[in-house]
């Protein structure tokens, strides 16, 4: 996690970009696949650098940041599968929880593989729901880190970056990501993830 001065632009730009996700996924996928690149790209470099030197934190959060834009932003499809993997494992994982055990890591890894050619053979369904659960989690995240940076910037809530985690002892933060993700869902669905009118 970012030190706690940087928690409110941080929680600003995971308000909006989890708002873009949620609701226009689909319609704004390069886009969407650029703001989680950013994401995941200043989570590793952040994590991989550690906290000592707020600078270097920072530094490497930007780079790695920069970097995972453009490769997911670069390979589109790659970003589908991933999805797909994503969900599948994301799937899995939750199923485990309620029985309070691990999945085995090859159950994960053939769940992960099916998710990802599920993805492809069915693109514009599960970039819909992969943007709009996404975005709901971003969005979830990003209204907590704005109501208390302080507490979100702590060793113990490192569980924000895992929706998997601890967060499933938190049953109304579960309960608020599936309703914003159902909502997002339906809007995509109805309204910004239909194929554009062909002109007659």
């Amino acid at each position: 996690m970012l030190p706690v001065v940087y928690q409110t632009p941080a929680a600003i730009i995971l308000l909006a970009g989890g708002l873009l996700a949620c609701l226009a996924g689909y319609r704004l996928f390069r886009l969407v696949l650029g703001i989680y690149g950013f994401i995941l790209g200043a989570l590793i470099a952040s994590s991989a650098v550690g906290g000592a030197d707020t600078v270097w934190l920072v530094g490497a959060a930007v780079v790695g940041g920069i970097l995972g834009a453009v490769i997911l932003v670069a390979a589109y499809f790659v970003g589908v599968a991933l999805i797909g993997a994503g969900l599948a494992a994301l799937a899995v994982n939750l199923v485990a929880a309620q029985f309070h055990a691990d999945p085995h890591p090859i159950v994960v890894i053939l769940f992960a593989i099916a998710g990802a050619l599920g993805a492809l053979s069915l693109q514009r369904y599960v970039i819909i729901v992969g943007t709009a659960f996404a975005g709901a989690w971003t969005l979830v995240v990003g209204a907590l880190v704005m109501l208390h940076p302080t507490h979100a910037a702590s060793a113990d809530e490192v569980w924000l970056a895992y929706p998997t985690s601890p967060a499933l002892a938190r049953g109304w933060i579960i309960g608020a990501w599936l309703a914003l993700a159902i909502v997002g869902v339906v809007v995509q669905f109805r309204y910004t993830g239909r194929a554009p009118k062909k002109k007659t």
